[in-house]
């Protein structure tokens, strides 16, 4: 299952992707403080919905971990909500009697920047937790032949080239070139001691893309335990689905093994928020699986804890585990 997420970017990316959504909630985000998010918290976390009175899609804030509409008595659920942090893709359609089938229309997504997963590895006492992201498009989109190069002190440049032929090389001191080729064919190469080293979380990390995980949402009325008067959660719970052939690697252990989120591409995406998507459509969307190619991951710190890395940096840093085995891609 997919109990922790990392949103190190702004509110704005958000509307960026989505022109034209309406915020219901005022709320900041603080990338350091968002930077692990825990399932088991309960928190709040900005949703993407489609708001059921005016057809029109909104923002509002939903804590992780559904409570069912019907629900009269929290303090009675607690002891089963950790059981709706996640939904699996087979039950939405397939299990008629299951909460998720009676919510399968109210579908939302969940924007992160990345999830963590740890993976048991022999020889190594702890697990070993990584970060993992779904590929996005980081040039500038106001030029498509727009290029991020790294430069060795990790400063960005950027570059246009006159067509969006290029030719990737990468130097024995890591140090990345781009050029133009006279043709459309993409030419990579990559010294050999490079292939095992994790990418840099200090450059165009620092403001990744947001990528959208899609969900189902809950709305409950409850009543507030200060004043006694009935007020509306808004809850969610994010989609699980069989992992691919990458992610069977990563969560590789535990009762949920071999599960990852049900990662969509941006087409999916959109669809997954049409009201009228018909059920053959909503199951086509859930049987997707996401090609291992088009995720990216790393090794880091240990995540569960409030201590902070003894090297200072975030925890969606890389961080180097020593006799640890690479994954096959």
């Amino acid at each position: 299952m997919c109990y922790d997420l990392s949103f190190k970017t702004s509110l704005q990316s958000i509307h960026d992707i989505f022109p034209g959504l309406i915020q219901d909630d005022q709320f900041q985000i603080h990338p350091d403080k968002s930077a692990h998010i825990v399932a088991h918290s309960f928190g709040e976390h900005p949703i993407v919905m489609r708001n059921r009175e005016d057809g029109l899609p909104h923002l509002k804030l939903m804590e992780w971990g559904c409570i069912p509409f019907y629900t009269k008595d929290e303090s009675a659920f607690m002891k089963q909500r950790i059981m709706m942090l996640n939904a699996r893709s087979e039950r939405i359609l397939g299990d008629t009697s299951s909460y998720w089938f009676k919510i399968r229309n109210r579908r939302c997504l969940i924007p992160v920047t990345g999830i963590f997963e740890h993976r048991k590895v022999t020889g190594i006492t702890k697990k070993v937790p990584y970060f993992i992201h779904q590929k996005t498009n980081n040039t500038d989109q106001s030029n498509p032949h727009s290029q991020t190069l790294p430069t060795p002190d990790s400063t960005l440049l950027t570059h246009t080239t006159p067509d969006p032929t290029l030719l990737t090389h990468t130097t024995p001191d890591s140090t990345l070139l781009t050029h133009t080729t006279p043709d459309s064919t993409l030419l990579t190469h990559t010294n050999p001691q490079t292939l095992s080293a994790p990418p840099s979380d200090s450059s165009s990390q620092n403001h990744p893309s947001p990528f959208f995980l899609p969900g189902l949402y809950s709305v409950a009325e409850l009543p507030n335990l200060q004043t006694g008067e009935l007020e509306k959660r808004w809850t969610f719970t994010l989609i699980t689905r069989a992992a691919n052939s990458l992610m069977q690697q990563i969560h590789n252990d535990g009762e949920n093994k071999w599960r990852m989120p049900l990662f969509l591409p941006d087409a999916l995406r959109n669809q997954w928020l049409e009201p009228e998507l018909s059920t053959e459509a909503l199951q086509s969307i859930l049987n997707y699986e996401l090609p291992a190619t088009e995720l990216d991951c790393w090794p880091v710190y240990t995540i569960r804890s409030s201590k902070p890395r003894p090297d200072g940096l975030s925890k969606t840093d890389p961080f180097v585990w020593e006799a640890l085995p690479a994954l096959e891609i």
